[in-house]
């Protein structure tokens, strides 16, 4: 898989699964508000979790999670903002990643960065 989209998108499964493992109960996958995505949203003891997944075939440019600059980390928190407009139920939040390293498409290593703070 050459692809960053196919990477992409594989990537999100299997964090969903794994995150689905772990006891959360998925809400979305790609929610979008107008140029925003969040790449999943989950929820958990009462929490609502949005998740940045990062997947990466090699380290050549670092670890998956060290690709997340400044400019993602604002869209994903406007993003949220917009989520939270339209749920305002949802009392506590909390941002987290989700790295994954890929060996021949099959993960290798998950990494749950959890409450990251921006």
């Amino acid at each position: 898989m050459n692809n960053n989209k196919e990477t992409g998108n594989l990537g999100e499964e299997i964090a969903t699964k794994f995150l689905t493992e772990k006891g959360f109960t998925l809400l979305h996958r790609n929610w979008r508000f107008s140029h925003w995505e969040v790449d999943i949203i989950v929820s958990k003891d009462h929490k609502l979790h949005f998740i940045e997944v990062k997947t990466r075939h090699t380290t050549k440019y670092g670890q998956p999670e060290e690709s997340i600059k400044k400019d993602k980390m604002k869209a994903l928190k406007n993003a949220a903002e917009a989520y939270l407009n339209l749920h305002p139920q949802w009392k506590y939040i909390q941002f987290d990643v989700v790295a994954i390293m890929l060996w021949n498409d099959e993960p290798k290593e998950i990494f749950l960065i959890e409450d990251i703070y921006f």
